[in-house]
């Protein structure tokens, strides 16, 4: 499995010659990095499977890359799109891959690892080269996959239109008497016919199940009068999609249509916020001002938004503290709500990209309270 086409050697160069800078800007003598979404997105190469046997890119500032890999699978690494920018170093079955690794490192160097390494080859690093210590990869760089380049934005793009269009398609079909888990079958359904590769999430939360931010679709059957919370999203073309809208089944009472709109003028609120060097936190304050005011602010108990890219969760997130500023080319969700426990929830979510002069919408789906049956 390789990583996205659209994407070219020198694409992957550029990636790895720009984290190796940081990484030593960040003071560490180079990075690690283990199968996973960093892997991918650095040299477009994805193992069919992670395995005991370890296979690791060694980015370190003045040398080239390199990517040890098992002698096995050699020949699907030299296949991925950035191979040509990097140089193999295959081992053997009975050969110690640690040993290996440790040759191409500083001895007694801070080193900068992704998160998903497996702890068995961290510790074995370590038994290696004792004098080394390591920094998870989003502590030590977290903002390393942040800012989409044009390419990027243009997938991103093209994820948050396919989940759109799998909300119109959804907002068609029968709710009231089905149950949770079936509408989230057809949402499933519906990301994949629009393009996703990947589906995460289809949150199907009805009635009071709407109170628990991240309910899990389930066998609750949507009635007449319910409110219902729809989360879902996923890979497209290696780049993820998430959007929340709130449906009601039939028509509202006064109350559920007064949350749904403060709801909604949060996620505007927050959404306005948005511009370049504005602190990340400015975004959750915008948004969860409104909701105070109209003294729902205890009903709102998560964040306002968290970036997404290859991932669906990511650095950099809209969190009161968190002061890094906004820059063009980030992508993040902004989706406020409020959680009435045993009543009913609402949430509304768009990913938004930083513009040069404010913010930029991937959703286009309405944002008001949609009727279903």
């Amino acid at each position: 499995m390789t990583g996205t086409a659209s994407f070219t050697a020198d694409d992957y160069r550029a990636r790895m010659e720009r984290a190796a800078r940081e990484a030593a800007d960040a003071g560490l003598a180079g990075l690690l990095v283990a199968p996973g979404p960093d892997l991918v997105w650095l040299t477009g190469y994805a193992p069919t499977a992670a395995t005991e046997r370890l296979t690791l890119l060694v980015l370190a500032p003045g040398h080239a890359p390199v990517l040890v890999v098992p002698t096995l699978e050699a020949p699907d690494a030299a296949k991925a799109a950035g191979a040509p920018a990097l140089t193999l170093r295959d081992w053997t079955d009975g050969k110690d891959p640690y040993a290996a690794t440790a040759a191409l490192l500083d001895t007694g160097g801070r080193f900068g690892i992704s998160d998903n390494a497996w702890a068995m080859h961290l510790l074995g690093l370590q038994k290696a080269l004792p004098a080394t210590s390591y920094a998870s990869l989003t502590d030590a760089l977290p903002m390393l996959r942040a800012v989409k380049d044009a390419a990027e934005l243009e997938l991103m793009a093209a994820a948050g239109a396919a989940a759109d269009r799998a909300f119109e398609e959804i907002r068609k079909v029968p709710f009231g008497g089905r149950r949770e888990s079936e509408v989230g079958a057809d949402l499933a359904g519906l990301l994949r016919r629009f393009g996703h590769s990947q589906v995460d999430f289809t949150i199907v939360a009805s009635g009071p199940n709407g109170a628990n931010p991240h309910h899990e679709a389930g066998d609750r059957v949507i009635e007449h009068g319910d409110m219902v919370v729809l989360d879902f999203g996923g890979l497209k073309d290696g780049y993820g999609s998430d959007t929340s809208r709130t449906v009601h089944v039939g028509e509202p009472t006064d109350e559920e249509r007064r949350v749904h709109d403060l709801v909604r003028e949060a996620q505007e609120a927050g959404f306005n916020a948005v511009r370049p060097g504005v602190a990340c936190q400015e975004v959750d304050r915008a948004a969860r001002a409104v909701i105070a005011a109209a003294g729902y602010g205890e009903y709102f108990v998560h964040r306002t938004g968290h970036g997404i890219g290859v991932t669906t969760h990511e650095p950099p997130y809209m969190i009161e503290g968190e002061e890094r500023p906004l820059v063009p080319g980030m992508c993040f969700s902004v989706e406020p709500g409020v959680y009435l426990p045993g009543r009913f929830g609402v949430r509304i979510e768009d990913i938004v990209t930083v513009t040069e002069d404010g913010g930029r919408r991937l959703n286009d789906t309405t944002r008001e309270l949609v009727i279903v049956d």
